[in-house]
């Protein structure tokens, strides 16, 4: 029935749109043969339409419920864990100040072998440890996103004002409706409503933001030293608690974006009534909101915990000899907390922010086709229902982990993450085809760049289904070149025999011949989804990629939170055998933070294309032609502009380090016991140290890529603002990938020396060996690689063309006052 309906204004709709189209758009399609549509049917009835925009009236909400329900029972299933502080005295075992370092059991204290039964005997005492060196990391974090959110406010609300001024006095504030852009014969809300809603959407997507990464920390803080006691049972029941914890932080960012997006738009839809031009172009700000803050969140955590991390390495690891986590090390509390603000809250907020994008992209160019001129709710709104239906995808698959096929050794851990990745992919696939056909009409017309576009719904299964294998083809490619089960790692920590140079080298070619398989990838997703759906195809290639989201936020998250185990049972001082457990789960979590970052780089490649579409549609350009010294200015300035994005943040990175690694020298110095396990560290300076870099070096990076749109369209129009755009996209995609790869391999060659499970591991090792030195010392470079330049840049293209997007009206109405 949506089919019919949708083909029967065809005809009039094209005659109409022509006739709005630029004269220079006419007098380029001159030469090429007109478009013949066929005959239109006769009309159909509306029942058939509004039954199924009903249906996902209902479904896009209900399938949001179902999965904060299902984050909520993770989250108790992990609760179930207990942790307490109590420790009854007179256990036989330590007195001493918080996170046990005292003088009754200076070889706990150390980190010392006991065996399993020494271990076991020791519960209580271990529980309270654990509980207090969970208590101060949730402190630490706690303490420094609520500083950050501060700063955050008061920049959200400056730049609330820059949006409602610049797009409201494109029409002089004018409180007049006005004829549409895209629907001819129609008339659109003022100018003034439009910059007021979409102040009011970017307002909604920073704060969902936020709140995204701070569930993501308490979440993360709240399982750690569950996972660690967990660990005493075995592999497999700490892997559940680490796993079911990063599901919940999966699905809770998951169901509560869709969720706010879906209410805003019908908040919004509540005034603009059948403008949907108007309605879903001022949703847009949602996205911008949403990566505003990740940017800060991305840059300002990958400070704060890589600063916390080289200072730890340098001065613990290669300079005293002590173990990674060892109590003893100032920065050691810092550190963790470096990976719930970063890796966690962080990488919460940009994948919050991807979604938001390139859900508002495909929303924004599905309004102005046939089926947005139709109003059929369900085919405009066919993007969330695709990410609906992949929360209920990732819940059957999160089940297959954690209930189906259990973990019940350490070489199990691996194959049950990559299993998520495969089974949520096939059964996406399948949700997809089924949403496609029951959403869309058969056939609807896009209308992109002076062409009407014929589209068939099969024609979007397919920009799905691209978008998804492509994802996962990129995650497999970056498991081969991070994880130390392949070659390419142990190559690099073979090089690490004749010392750090050539352990930098073979990183370096790692990284850079890393990128090959990705970039074709997201090359075949762009070819393919613009041949068969224009942009529009491109940006539902891009939900494609994320549409399992909650599945990739998960094995994503699993692997900072094993990571913070690790450290809560070597500062606990609990046996090897557990720590060996926690570091085969680290190791795991490694490869599977490096794959969700190439799932974030990859999908913003794509989501930043569907935005540059739209900004182009929207700002009215005909073509792009680098030729044009306009824009091929811009395309020069935006190849450069990653490259200095990257200086800033790696520079801040060091600037940070070098205070961390100082005090960390001072108080190896100057506090007398402090190496013997005698005395406590001052763990609150080094946290203060990486919260006051990490605050004060987030900004520069954040106003780089916030400015140079605005500059950029201001001052040299939309034509050098493309330019720009289509640059940063080009470069920051290959510098994205290199630099999170080489980081990651970097990272695994070091625990693979340190893991000594191989012949030929042990031959490099043990820890302290050369080998080992020159191994930390390739991590140590790869830290701000991998957790903070490497991630931020894909923030950077995507913000950059939705912000572009946002201001697009005002560019194209005042903009290029240097090149008029």
């Amino acid at each position: 029935a949506g089919s019919f309906a949708c083909t029967s204004l065809t005809s009039a709709y094209k005659t109409q749109w022509v006739n709005s189209v630029p004269r220079s758009s006419l007098n380029r399609a001159v030469a090429r043969p007109p478009v013949h549509l066929s005959p239109s049917p006769p009309a159909v009835s509306q029942v058939a339409i509004e039954m199924v925009a009903a249906v996902a009236d209902v479904a896009i909400p209900a399938c949001a419920a179902v999965g904060i329900a299902f984050a909520l029972w993770q989250w108790f299933l992990v609760s179930k864990v207990k942790v307490s502080a109590y420790a009854p005295p007179g256990n036989g075992h330590r007195r001493g100040p918080v996170f046990g370092v005292g003088d009754d059991d200076e070889d706990v204290g150390m980190g010392g072998d006991r065996d399993e039964e020494e271990e076991e005997g020791d519960g209580v005492a271990a529980v309270a440890r654990c509980a207090e060196i969970q208590s101060a990391i949730s402190v630490g974090a706690n303490s420094f996103l609520f500083t950050q959110y501060k700063y955050l406010a008061a920049f959200t609300a400056i730049f609330a004002v820059v949006i409602f001024l610049f797009l409201g006095s494109v029409h002089s504030f004018s409180t007049e409706d006005r004829p549409c852009q895209y629907t001819p014969g129609r008339t659109c809300k003022p100018a003034l409503a439009n910059a007021f809603f979409s102040t009011v959407a970017f307002l909604l997507g920073a704060v969902t933001s936020a709140v995204s990464g701070y569930l993501g920390m308490r979440v993360a803080t709240y399982a750690n030293a569950r996972t660690t006691l967990e660990a005493r049972r075995g592999v497999g029941p700490a892997f559940a608690a680490a796993f079911r914890a990063g599901a919940a932080m999966g699905f809770l960012l998951a169901s509560l974006g869709l969720l706010v997006l879906y209410a805003a738009i019908k908040a919004f839809g509540a005034y603009y009534g059948d403008d949907w031009e108007g309605l879903y172009e001022s949703v847009t700000g949602y996205g911008l909101g949403g990566s505003s803050v990740a940017l800060f969140g991305r840059v300002g955590g990958g400070i704060y915990t890589k600063a916390a991390d080289v200072g730890a390495d340098l001065v613990g690891k290669v300079e005293r000899g002590i173990p990674e986590d060892d109590p003893r090390n100032p920065a050691v509390i810092a550190d963790n907390v470096g990976d719930n603000v970063g890796d966690i809250a962080g990488m919460g907020s940009d994948l919050f922010g991807s979604y938001a994008e390139s859900t508002c992209a495909a929303l924004f160019v599905a309004s102005v086709s046939s089926i947005g001129a139709d109003h059929d709710f369900a085919a405009v709104c066919y993007p969330l229902l695709v990410s609906a239906a992949g929360l209920l995808v990732c819940l059957l698959t999160t089940l297959v982990a954690t209930d189906l096929f259990k973990v019940k050794t350490v070489r199990g851990v691996a194959p049950a993450l990559k299993l998520q990745l495969v089974v949520s992919t096939v059964l996406m696939t399948v949700a997809a085809l089924v949403v496609t056909f029951a959403a869309l009409p058969a056939r609807f017309t896009l209308f992109d760049f002076g062409e009407v576009k014929q589209v068939k719904n099969w024609h979007l299964f397919f920009c799905v289904a691209i978008g998804l294998w492509a994802g996962l083809a990129i995650g497999f490619t970056t498991e081969y070149f991070t994880s130390n089960a392949y070659s390419p790692v142990r190559d690099v920590a073979d090089s690490c025999r004749t010392g750090a140079a050539t352990n930098v080298i073979f990183g370096l070619a790692l990284g850079y011949k890393s990128v090959i398989v990705p970039v074709f990838a997201i090359a075949v997703s762009i070819y393919v989804g613009f041949t068969l759906a224009s942009i529009y195809g491109i940006a539902i290639a891009a939900l494609g990629m994320l549409s399992t989201v909650a599945t990739g936020l998960a094995i994503d998250a699993y692997g900072p939170i094993s990571d913070n185990a690790g450290g809560i049972a070597e500062m606990a001082g609990m046996s090897r055998r557990i720590r060996q457990r926690t570091d085969a789960l680290d190791a795991a979590g490694n490869t599977t933070a490096a794959i969700g970052k190439g799932f974030a780089i990859g999908s913003a490649a794509l989501v930043s294309l569907a935005l540059f579409g739209a900004f182009v549609s929207r700002a009215g350009i005909a073509d792009v032609n680098v030729l044009n010294p306009k824009v091929f200015v811009g395309l020069l300035v935006g190849a450069m502009l990653p490259y200095w994005f990257s200086a800033m943040t790696m520079k801040s990175v060091g600037s940070a380090a070098l205070k961390m690694v100082e005090e960390v020298r001072r108080q190896f110095a100057t506090i007398p016991g402090l190496m013997e396990g005698r005395a406590t560290p001052d763990y609150a300076r080094c946290v203060r140290i990486s919260t006051d870099a990490s605050l004060r070096e987030m900004m520069p990076p954040g106003a780089l890529v916030l400015l140079a749109p605005l500059i950029a369209g201001t001052f040299f129009g939309v034509r050098t603002l493309a330019g720009l755009l289509a640059g940063a996209l080009v470069s920051g995609v290959q510098i994205a990938i290199s630099a999170s790869n080489s980081g990651g391999a970097w990272d695994n060659a070091k625990k693979y020396i340190e893991a000594g499970a191989s012949d030929h591991a042990k031959s490099l090792g043990p820890k302290g060996s050369d080998a080992h030195k020159a191994a930390v010392i390739g991590d140590t470079i790869g830290d701000p690689l991998k957790d903070t330049s490497g991630p931020s840049l894909n923030i950077l293209i995507k913000l950059m063309a939705v912000e572009s997007l946002v201001f697009a009206p005002f560019f194209a109405a005042h903009g290029g006052l240097i090149f008029k």
